[in-house]
């Protein structure tokens, strides 16, 4: 049985790469050697979940009580995506039980507006896509443009593809340098810019 569970909650119009990249990071680093088991969940039980792109996901089963726990975003600009579950609050709840529960949060992209919404970024620093700084800014204690923010157990990644980035630097932090090295050599992924923390 695997020492770390992380899991990557989607919703109604998440941004495809948003989950899929950090899934295909903890997969691969699971794979090198990485004591860790992931998963993509629902917060109910569903078939499908339709993508912000239309892709078509079937998760692997609801939410649990991981280590880690990603929030991708998507759809701020829209009526549904990260925007609606922010307005709807059942998944900003969901995620704040998961950190009271002791679980690390992690959000990519606009998934930080799910974040600020369980009341997560208040009094720390925070990175999500520039579609959202602005209202990002009202909540988290400073809006940073960085691809990847570490405030130990919240961390935030800009932009759709800075979620790579995040899953390779939990990777490293959790399970080592040479792990991380061996993932992204795999991906053919050149990590960009340092971790803001």
């Amino acid at each position: 049985m695997p020492d770390t569970t992380a899991e990557i909650v989607l919703f109604e119009g998440f941004d495809e790469l948003d989950a899929i990249g950090p899934y295909e990071v903890f997969e691969n680093a699971a794979q090198a050697g990485a004591s860790l088991e992931t998963s993509l969940v629902t917060l109910e039980e569903t078939d499908l979940i339709t993508a912000s792109h239309d892709l078509r996901v079937e998760p692997q089963g609801t939410l649990g009580e991981p280590d880690i726990l990603i929030v991708p975003g998507g759809g701020w600009t829209t009526t549904g995506g990260a925007r609606a579950a922010v307005e709807d609050g059942v998944l900003p709840d969901a995620v704040a039980d998961c950190y009271t529960a002791g679980a690390t949060i992690a959000s990519v992209c606009t998934g930080a507006m799910i974040l600020a919404e369980a009341g997560l970024l208040e009094g720390r620093p925070a990175a999500t896509h520039p579609v959202a700084v602005d209202d990002l800014e009202v909540h988290a204690g400073r809006v940073v443009d960085e691809r990847v923010v570490d405030d130990g157990d919240v961390l935030s990644a800009g932009g759709v593809t800075s979620g790579i980035d995040l899953a390779l630097w939990l990777v490293e932090r959790e399970f080592g340098a040479d792990i991380a090295t061996e993932v992204a050599e795999l991906m053919v992924h050149e990590r960009r810019g340092e971790v803001f923390g």
